[in-house]
């Protein structure tokens, strides 16, 4: 039986015609202006004459479906619950669909959900021949012409440089103690994703500070967090004949990881710039470098030698046993691993005569050293190219100046250029960035939330998913990124878009499961 609130007299029919929808939709609010009080009509006889009317004018059958007005309970006549029953009563989803373009995604955008979710989601752009054009990729101009846009065989270097350092975080954290004679011993086993190269020497940072020995006894089980020396990388070459032929020549790789124990943070806030030891003075000014770099570069442990040592031996090593070949030295690291980076790339450039040419890849890497350090690995022709996140913080400490463009513009004014010339040579904090800078950004990611915490604009993975994701400076997110966010998702769920949380969790996926079958390795949050 259908219920109608007033008889509408036939003069008033135009105007009941414009109020209602008439078309199978509900009635608009309009109504309510005409309606009186809800009431059953005994007789529905005047209620057909009207609809025969609008039957005869529209030339349709009208579907009326006229809603009544929400009971009110008695004694409940406040206004809001007058309110409340208004809003329903004019059932808005209905008159104002959701927009849900925002919540909804193709099928064609969730099968490729579902596959960078995946373990069969993990791919790399192509792995074309480079053998013609390695030194360019290695850095011989300064990678000109090949950042923006960012040409496709350097961004899948960039992206497999960056997963030698997972591997390095990943040897730490599968066992972070070191034992007394463990360096004494083979290679610790590092998974390389990459197994055309083969580790050939693990390396260990010493802290010079120490903390006091109740510490230790204060928690035995967190030792690992105060000890001095700790696995801070490793030294890998290039042994497959055939990936030797794509990339033109053998590539000797130095992988450092981050900061992972107590002590090297500590470390990395002696922040006050300290003169490199046998570096002369030169026509560039006196190189200086961040103490507690140096400290973690130059300090011997109990039962292992420093990492200056350590590298710089291996590395003679392999140069001589590969002499005669066409060989290449690379050294990548993240965070403190690139602050330590620049250190060994400036070493191996001066302990040889015939040294390799040698190219740093650097990931949220801090500033190191001042303008004549800068200088002189320029002088050296070491080749450095810096990937930084604008929204991470480390990539602007330490420092007088926050801002690179700042200090350029300064630099650009003759009276202004020689009071920072002096603060250079006299000032603790005179840092620079050295190298050529490629700048990606959190707030390009369709995935990552903007407002994304500094734990991610500064990890490791999020670096790699914003790189694989890059086109150019002026473009968005390409749309055919090709790198798993299984593990951007597992280690930064909480900034990572709901709307992908939410897909993620309804396609049942097991993250941590293949977190576990997959090669991706974990990276530090």
């Amino acid at each position: 039986m259908m219920q109608i609130g007033c008889s509408v007299p036939a003069h008033n029919l135009q105007n009941f015609q414009a109020r209602f929808a008439v078309n199978g939709s509900s009635v608009k609010p309009a109504m309510k202006a005409c309606l009186s009080k809800t009431t059953s009509l005994s007789t529905t006889k005047s209620t057909k004459e009207h609809l025969s009317n609008l039957e005869k004018l529209i030339g349709t059958k009208p579907e009326v479906l006229i809603q009544s007005e929400p009971k009110v309970a008695a004694g409940n006549g406040s206004p809001e619950s007058k309110g409340k029953g208004l809003f329903e009563g004019l059932n808005l989803p209905q008159i104002w669909p959701e927009n849900k373009a925002a919540e909804e995604m193709s099928p064609r955008h969730l099968n490729r959900l579902q596959r960078l979710l995946s373990k069969n989601g993990i791919e790399y752009s192509p792995r074309n021949n480079l053998a013609s054009r390695w030194r360019e990729y290695h850095g011989s101009n300064n990678w000109e012409g090949l950042l923006d846009p960012l040409d496709e065989n350097l961004r899948r270097e960039m992206v497999r440089y960056g997963e030698f350092i997972q591997a390095a975080y990943h040897c730490f954290h599968s066992n972070p103690a070191t034992s007394s004679g463990e360096a004494l011993l083979s290679p610790r086993k590092v998974a390389i994703p990459d197994r055309t190269f083969k580790v050939t020497k693990t390396l260990y940072a010493t802290s010079s500070v120490g903390l006091p020995d109740w510490v230790d006894k204060a928690a035995p089980d967190l030792e690992w967090m105060t000890q001095r020396t700790s696995c801070i990388g490793y030294v890998a070459v290039c042994e497959d004949q055939r990936e030797i032929s794509r990339m033109g020549r053998r590539d000797i790789v130095i992988s450092l990881r981050g900061t992972a124990t107590c002590l090297e943070w500590a470390e990395n806030m002696r922040d006050l710039l300290v003169k490199v030891p046998e570096k002369a003075t030169d026509s560039n000014g006196q190189p200086k470098v961040q103490c507690g770099f140096l400290s973690l570069y130059k300090t011997a442990g109990a039962h292992v030698t420093s990492l200056a040592e350590s590298v710089v031996t291996e590395v003679k090593r392999l140069t001589e046993l590969y002499k005669g070949e066409n060989l290449s030295i690379t050294v990548t690291g993240h965070s403190l691993g690139a602050a330590l980076a620049l250190l060994v790339a400036d070493d191996l450039s001066t302990c040889a005569q015939d040294m390799p040419p040698i190219a740093v890849y650097t990931f949220g890497g801090p500033r190191v050293g001042n303008r004549a350090f800068k200088k002189r690995l320029t002088a050296q022709n070491v080749k450095v190219l810096r990937i930084a996140n604008s929204q991470d913080i480390i990539t602007r400490v330490p420092g007088m100046f926050v801002s690179e463009e700042l200090d350029k513009k300064l630099r650009e004014s003759k009276s202004a250029n020689k009071l920072l010339d002096m603060l250079d040579n006299n000032m603790p904090w005179a840092y620079t960035h050295a190298g050529t800078e490629l700048r990606v950004d959190t707030k390009n990611s369709p995935y990552l939330k903007p407002n994304a915490d500094v734990s991610c604009c500064h990890d490791l993975e999020a670096y790699l998913h914003l790189v694989d994701g890059f086109l150019a400076s002026n473009c968005p997110f390409r749309a055919n990124a090709k790198r798993s966010l299984a593990k951007l998702l597992h280690e930064q769920n909480s900034n990572v878009k709901k709307l992908y949380t939410r897909k993620a969790k309804g396609l049942k996926l097991n993250l941590e499961r293949n977190m576990q079958m997959s090669n991706c390795l974990p990276s530090p949050s």
